[in-house]
């Protein structure tokens, strides 16, 4: 082979290197670009009031004769019932959930004196959509002691109403929207700060929904207030520019 086809190949070949080299370097150029992004989240918040009230009342009797537990038991029910037809519960509101009836001489494990052979247990579980009107009975319970119903305490949140909020389905669509205008906000804030532009979306999480209460103090449990606080997060990754 000629010198001058030498040259002509090692010309060929040093212009394929560099185009090579050229295309590597811009794959390396638009792969760092594309790592270029930013993770914002945005949050809406909503105060909003409880729509359904649920509340167990529960009582017991004690006796050695069975039937005067019973007749007892029964009499408290009746009691419970007056008294919530005076706070503006209707008796069909209040359910009975279950009832109970333990033997202690049948516990193998008992010790001491048994001084009431039976004890009968009941539940009334009172529903409404009237928060406002179960809360007012709540604090009024005292006046069922003053008549004779002996009350049962488990010693847990559950002893009292429970306040729950229906209505999460209507308002999430228009806080989803909020928190995600939230999420734009932050990226175009960030991308100005650092002169860059926001470009599309490389990731988004739907969002995330939690009741909280409203007066968040140690010890609040979101269920036990009627005042609430909705809250929904998203996080979006965009990238940029």
């Amino acid at each position: 082979m000629k010198r001058f086809d030498y040259l002509v190949c090692a010309l060929v070949l040093g212009v394929g290197i560099a185009l090579g080299g050229w295309h590597v370097g811009r794959g390396i150029i638009h792969l760092r670009t594309g790592d270029r992004y930013v993770t914002v989240k945005g949050v809406s918040e909503r105060d909003v009031t409880a729509d359904v009230a649920l509340w167990p009342i529960r009582f017991v009797s004690t006796d050695d004769d069975l039937r005067k537990a019973q007749a007892r038991i029964k009499e408290s029910k009746e009691v419970i019932l007056d008294f919530l037809k005076r706070q503006g519960i209707l008796p069909a509101a209040a359910q009975v959930q279950r009832l109970d009836v333990t033997d202690v001489l049948a516990n193998p494990y008992r010790s001491g004196e048994t001084r009431s052979r039976y004890i009968i247990s009941q539940t009334l579980m009172v529903r409404s959509s009237d928060p406002t009107v179960i809360h007012k009975a709540s604090q009024a319970i005292g006046e069922l002691v003053d008549a004779g119903v002996v009350l049962s305490s488990t010693g847990g949140p559950g002893d009292g109403p429970t306040y729950l909020f229906t209505g999460r389905n209507e308002i999430i669509p228009q806080m989803i929207a909020e928190a995600t205008a939230s999420d734009r906000e932050a990226a175009e804030q960030f991308a100005r700060d650092s002169g860059s532009k926001v470009a599309g979306i490389r990731q988004a999480n739907q969002g995330v929904f939690v009741i909280l209460p409203r007066d968040r103090a140690p010890g609040i449990m979101e269920e036990s207030e009627i005042n609430k606080t909705v809250r929904v997060v998203t996080t979006i990754e965009y990238f940029l520019n």
